[in-house]
């Protein structure tokens, strides 16, 4: 991306507040990006050739929505959790295997979307953050849910679609806001749903493409409980 481009770019970003800078093939973040730093909330680098974030990228404290996806980032710098204000965190589409516990402090995080990257762990990190709405953890390589892992997490929905979950803590059905679940293609048995059907708060189970015929799912305890509170919702809704 040639200088007066860039330059052009920054200009508008100054006065807006938004930058976005995807598919530009950069290999690194451009280090005139650091001009922006008192007043950016908006930075949309997706679709580029990044392999890692630069440390300095944690002084935009004013950043509310980052937009890193489909890259080839392998980690994150500890200094994303100074990122205090971010809301909005999409890193879909990269090479992700861990999270550093610096995420633990962004207490304004609502959105997340790691999905399609190399995690291997259901994160502990998002212990704790009150205002999450999603996270989207689909296409990762996640083998279980640990109670370790959601011990005080406070989520409306959570999407493990397509990893190879075999494992689930039934501490994930007491999470206090969870009302929506998604674990469609993973390696699932119907004893280890029961207790996320029987004794949780989520009306909405998704279960598709796992180890049990989907009719048989009808027979097994805690399905009443379950469709009670799927059919009281959809009441709500209509």
């Amino acid at each position: 991306m040639g200088n007066a481009y860039m330059k052009q770019h920054l200009e508008t970003a100054t006065k807006t507040g938004v930058l976005r800078i995807s598919f530009k093939k950069l290999n690194e973040v451009p280090e005139e990006l650091k001009q922006l730093e008192s007043n950016l909330r908006t930075l949309d680098m997706s679709d580029n050739k990044f392999a890692s974030l630069p440390p300095w990228l944690g002084n935009f404290k004013m950043l509310k929505h980052l937009t890193i996806s489909n890259n080839r980032i392998t980690n994150l710098p500890e200094e994303i959790g100074m990122l205090i204000k971010l809301d909005t965190f999409a890193a879909h589409g990269n090479r992700i295997a861990s999270l550093p516990d610096s995420i633990s402090a962004l207490s304004n995080l609502k959105i997340v979307d790691l999905s399609g990257n190399k995690l291997k762990n259901f994160p502990s990190v998002f212990n704790g953050l009150k205002k999450l709405n999603s996270i989207d953890l689909s296409k990762n390589e996640i083998t279980e849910v640990t109670e370790e892992a959601c011990k005080d997490l406070h989520v409306v929905e959570i999407n493990l679609n397509q990893n190879q979950i075999s494992s689930i803590t039934p501490k994930l059905g007491e999470c206090p806001k969870l009302r929506t679940l998604r674990l469609e293609e993973n390696c699932l048995q119907i004893p280890v749903v029961i207790p996320l059907m029987r004794d949780s708060t989520i009306s909405l189970l998704a279960l598709e493409g796992n180890l049990f015929d989907m009719k048989a799912l009808a027979h097994a305890d805690g399905y009443e409980q379950y469709m009670d509170r799927y059919t009281a919702v959809k009441k709500k809704l209509y």
